[in-house]
């Protein structure tokens, strides 16, 4: 009777491991809270006038252009500059003095003759961003954490 109970419970065990082996195994990334920041040097809030942005929005690929953040600047070369359907314009700029951050500037005209301008200040590999929001009708980039933005 030994011998026959512990033949089961193997058989019980073989069968249980082969289903749990059977099933998909989704991986899960978790996100790394300790990632370094760039742009710690930076002010919490940067206010762009709307005469910059314009002037960003309308430099070509290829021209170096620098923006002014508190006491220090953003540097970098325009990668992609894109003017589709006479009312959307897109730049890349890949920052030379914060490695890895790029900034993505996007402008649309509405139907209405209103420009929506947004944009990211961002770099995949640190743990901070900016974001560009409109605050008392006025353009600011605010700081902020990479996973309060990105999903992994």
């Amino acid at each position: 009777m030994k011998h026959l109970s512990l033949s089961g419970l193997c058989l019980l065990s073989i069968l249980f491991s082969t289903f749990l082996s059977a099933q998909e195994i989704i991986p899960v990334n978790e996100p790394n809270y300790r990632r370094a920041l760039l742009f710690k040097s930076l002010p919490e809030k940067v206010t762009l006038e709307d005469a910059k942005l314009n002037s960003l929005l309308n430099v070509t690929e290829g021209n170096i252009v620098k923006i002014e953040m508190g006491s220090s600047a953003i540097e970098g070369k325009v990668i992609s500059a894109v003017n589709k359907y006479n009312n959307i314009r897109s730049v890349v700029i890949r920052s030379s003095n914060f490695n890895g951050a790029t900034l993505t500037l996007s402008s649309s005209t509405r139907r209405d003759g209103t420009v929506k301008i947004s944009g990211r200040l961002i770099s995949i590999q640190h743990g901070d961003l900016y974001e560009l929001e409109k605050q008392n009708d006025k353009y600011v980039l605010v700081k902020k954490n990479y996973y309060d933005l990105i999903n992994e």
